[in-house]
């Protein structure tokens, strides 16, 4: 690629710059953030405890994430929620690399600062997702194939390898990748790559997951059976409100006039010549999980892989028409700026209603005190729910409480984590048994009843149900002394 022009080269270093403001005004913020962990959050820091290949939902790579910032500080919210914003001003970073060696320094800048104040990316700095590792690896192996299909690079190919691995290792979405280049390669032959690269890549990527594979294949295809079950397809029919919603859901993520320039790139696949091979890098994934959306519903972050072209090809749709594109950072940087700040009065910010507007992302941590002091009041060292949500917080908020936690047993495939790795074992004596159920566990054992010790309904926050703990027996769930 010829050495850019001065003008050009001053775009790129501003857009590197704006990447570099707004990560500092997100991690600046980030110890004032005043939300509890979310219930995915709590479960990943939890994974990261119990390092391994595998978990019952996701691939590991979240967890070895947060297990290795809280080594390095502790297990404060701040520690864990630090690598979010680093992470994206990455994916951002390599998107700008990407974007000018596709079309130049002054749309690649622009890219760069365009995925940086994403209002997804926004929210994705705030709140631990598989997502943003997997983007961070999608956006190395977006620049790998680019530049690949610039010159033959073993070093190239190894990083698309290890980009798409590490990314399976984050979320299995980053499959999307490899049938987009496919695509890509096989509609546009100036995309296309040495054989000899993909086959390094390949064998690169495969030799990363295969331990993963390998956990799954020990575990049931635990991993792999949850996601076929997101999927849901058993008695679907047709819903189009969910697929309108998906939609939505898009031009929230990019912010309304990044998205609609996106869309406008797509009718003008010609006219920019980069734009066919975004095209195939990117609409196949909103393709296919719009077809989920219409059969099953989908949420929006399901197609995040699909945002990386689509910001690339707005952006260079945008960056002729100064007046949308300054519409379109005015509306997503003013949201970046803004969310940060709404993060630390999540406890305090009331709706004209009263109710508090946050209130999905606080009040778990005083649930779990409330059952803990229940507890030991009633002299039991074990809680044992059927909550997933409980359980998450259970095990973060009483980390160091003298607690055991557990879940209840089940029969057949257990529907979380906690249930696969962490039931409840045999043993003598009581547990306190806390979920939003006023009866309490169904014991089949005769003359084993649950005795209600406590019930409470917290007056705001994420969880709003009457909460009931029982004292019960450890026979409930195994007849035999106790």
């Amino acid at each position: 690629m010829p050495r850019s022009a001065p003008p050009e080269a001053r775009s790129f270093r501003l857009g590197l710059a704006a990447i570099a403001a707004v990560t500092l005004w997100r991690v600046a913020l980030l110890p004032f953030d005043a939300t509890d962990l979310f219930v995915d959050e709590s479960q990943y820091w939890f994974w990261g405890q119990e390092l391994a290949w595998g978990y019952y939902s996701k691939p590991p790579l979240i967890g070895w994430i947060l297990r290795a910032a809280t080594e390095i500080g502790s297990d404060d919210r701040f520690w864990i929620r630090l690598p979010l914003p680093l992470i994206h001003a990455g994916t951002a970073v390599l998107l700008a690399f990407a974007g000018r060696r596709l079309f130049g320094g002054r749309i690649g800048g622009l890219a760069g600062a365009g995925f940086a104040t994403l209002p997804g990316v926004a929210v994705g700095s705030l709140l631990v997702s598989t997502d943003t590792p997997m983007l961070f690896c999608f956006a190395l192996a977006l620049l790998a194939f680019v530049a690949l299909g610039e010159r033959r690079s073993a070093a190239w190919a190894l990083a698309l390898g290890a980009a798409i691995g590490t990314g399976l290792l984050a979320k299995y979405a980053m499959v999307y990748f490899p049938l987009c280049a496919a695509l890509a390669a096989a509609l546009l032959p100036d995309r296309r790559i040495a054989w000899r690269d993909a086959g390094l890549a390949a064998a690169l990527a495969l030799a990363i997951v295969a331990p993963n594979l390998a956990w799954n294949a020990s575990h049931d295809f635990a991993t792999l059976q949850h996601t076929a079950d997101n999927t849901d397809w058993r008695d679907a029919g047709l819903r189009p409100g969910a697929l309108l919603a998906f939609w939505g859901g898009q031009f929230a993520v990019a912010g309304p006039v990044l998205f609609a320039a996106y869309l406008a790139g797509l009718g003008r696949l010609r006219a920019i010549p980069p734009a066919r091979f975004l095209a195939a890098m990117s609409l196949p994934v909103f393709v296919l999980v719009s077809v989920q959306a219409l059969r099953s519903g989908a949420n929006a972050n399901w197609a995040a892989a699909g945002h990386l072209g689509a910001v690339l090809l707005g952006i260079a749709v945008l960056a002729p028409r100064r007046r949308l594109l300054a519409l379109s950072f005015a509306i997503n940087l003013a949201v970046s700026l803004a969310l940060p700040i709404a993060a630390t009065q999540a406890a305090r910010w009331h709706a004209p209603g009263g109710n508090l507007v946050l209130a999905r992302y606080v009040g778990q941590g005083a649930v779990s005190r409330r059952a803990a002091a229940i507890a030991e009041a009633e002299g039991l060292d074990t809680l044992v729910s059927d909550s997933r949500t409980l359980l998450a917080d259970f095990f973060y908020t009483l980390r160091d409480s003298r607690l055991a936690i557990h879940a209840a047993p089940v029969e057949g495939f257990p529907p979380h984590h906690y249930a696969l790795a962490h039931a409840l074992p045999p043993g003598p004596g009581a547990v306190l048994f806390v979920s939003r159920d006023a009866e309490g566990p169904d014991c089949p054992v005769a003359g084993v009843t649950p005795e209600l010790v406590a019930s409470w309904r917290p007056e705001e926050g994420f969880v709003t149900d009457t909460i009931y703990a029982h004292r019960v027996p450890r026979r409930c769930w195994y007849p035999g002394p106790g």
